[in-house]
């Protein structure tokens, strides 16, 4: 009869986080990633986070869902800049593109660690832990005032990634809407699974897949394949939401597709 498997220590199952982001050639924002990587700190909030969406029955919020947030936000930004969109952090204070990218990677890294705390008001609580630490790991980084700049903006994002956040920053849009686009169906499978089944888990386990490019009319282009209806919930009531409003709404287009064959089709294509 086999061995059963040790269990992971805490400290084994803090460790396992790891951050992986395409910096192409910004230095800042490579150095950003390799302090947080290196900090068991905020590692611990990410599984804390985890275990307490897991004990609400939530889709994941692990540190997997903070490196799909942390990729996805910079594609948008790349996407956004190269199109001529200008980030609040050039124009309202003569940074760099490349600035702009670390405060919207500090953002995604930071957004749900509040969640580590208390569900409810988590995006407070997260600006609660991020006010001690993304100074100190920024600190070898940038000198003052730059530092405090990246802070507040990072700061401004995190807290209007909640539902009537109201961004006013492109930042802070990005960070939004790369939140709402960690949609697909992995993300929720195992609460469905385990028969948690809701209209928020049934929506995104109807999503197959999330593709962003370059738009032709706009920026962005997102496209979102369904497996069934129920994910337009997702699309509507949860990205819907959280574009409508911010200054990214005029230069992405989202269109959602349905792709079962099995169901009665009332619509074939959805577009925000």
């Amino acid at each position: 009869m086999a061995e059963a498997e040790r269990p992971l220590t805490l400290g084994e199952r803090v460790a396992a986080a790891h951050i992986r982001v395409p910096a192409r050639g910004n230095r800042r924002l490579q150095a950003l990633v390799d302090a947080v990587n290196g900090d068991d700190q905020v590692k611990a909030w990410w599984y804390a986070a985890a275990v307490n969406a897991e004990r609400l029955q939530m889709s994941d919020h692990s540190w997997v869902h903070i490196q799909i947030v942390t990729n996805i936000a910079l594609r948008l930004a790349r996407l956004l800049f190269r199109r001529g969109v200008v980030p609040s952090a050039v124009a309202d204070h003569g940074l760099s593109e490349r600035d702009a990218e670390v405060i919207i990677a500090s953002a995604a890294l930071f957004h749900c660690v509040g969640m580590s705390i208390h569900r409810t008001d988590h995006e407070a609580y997260s600006l609660f832990l991020t006010a001690d630490k993304l100074p100190r790991l920024l600190e070898p980084i940038y000198d003052e005032p730059q530092r405090s700049i990246i802070v507040a903006e990072a700061s401004h994002a995190i807290i209007s990634h909640r539902s009537k956040g109201r961004p006013f920053t492109i930042e802070g849009s990005i960070v939004r809407v790369a939140d709402a686009l960690d949609m697909a169906k992995g993300r929720s499978r195992v609460p469905f699974e385990q028969g948690h089944q809701n209209i928020h888990s049934l929506s995104n386990v109807a999503i197959e897949s999330v593709t962003i490019s370059p738009g032709e009319d706009t920026a962005v282009r997102v496209e979102i394949e369904m497996s069934n209806s129920a994910g337009l919930f997702q699309v509507d009531e949860g990205l819907g939401t959280k574009l409508r409003g911010t200054p990214l709404a005029e230069h992405v287009e989202v269109i959602a597709r349905i792709g079962a064959e099995h169901e009665k089709r009332l619509i074939t294509d959805f577009r925000l």
